[in-house]
């Protein structure tokens, strides 16, 4: 049976009815149409499907989309205003921190949180904050190079 349930994802509020197993991952891509969340590993284990809940990074794989009623949701598509980039995604662009892009989104989710918390880090806080978010192209060094040019950026 469907159950009725809000949902406020990048400032905008939806009304929807969902079945109550279906995760969150899969109502912003599958029923909302927000596919930069990126829907890999079902288990929380690669942070590719990476938002931000009340500007905390979590798993959205994990999360029931029910669970997430009055919470402000945050997805990637959510970070640029107008045509404006937002900085952590323009060092991302700069830096080269994408090479396939199905971890960008997830990455800068994670890092915005972080920067947001520490706004002067050192590489190795940036490489601990980035810990939960698997990538197979950049050997990791490009992407922690965005994240203090962000960073810096915001100083």
């Amino acid at each position: 049976m469907k159950q009725d349930i809000t949902l406020k994802v990048n400032g905008i509020e939806y009304h929807l009815s969902i079945e109550p197993q279906r995760t969150l991952v899969e109502v912003l891509r599958d029923t909302l149409g927000l596919t930069g969340t990126k829907k890999s590993c079902n288990e929380g284990e690669c942070g590719a499907c990476t938002v931000l809940m009340d500007d905390k990074p979590v798993a959205s794989c994990l999360v029931l989309a029910v669970s997430a009623q009055g919470k402000e949701i945050t997805t990637i598509e959510g970070l640029a205003k107008d045509t404006k980039l937002h900085p952590v995604q323009e060092a991302f662009v700069k830096k080269t921190a994408i090479q396939c892009g199905f971890c960008t989104p997830g990455m800068v989710m994670v890092a915005k949180a972080f920067l947001a918390e520490n706004p002067k880090p050192t590489p190795a806080q940036v490489r601990k904050a980035i810990s939960g978010n698997l990538c197979r192209c950049t050997g990791y060094q490009q992407i922690v190079d965005a994240i203090m040019a962000a960073a810096e950026a915001n100083t």
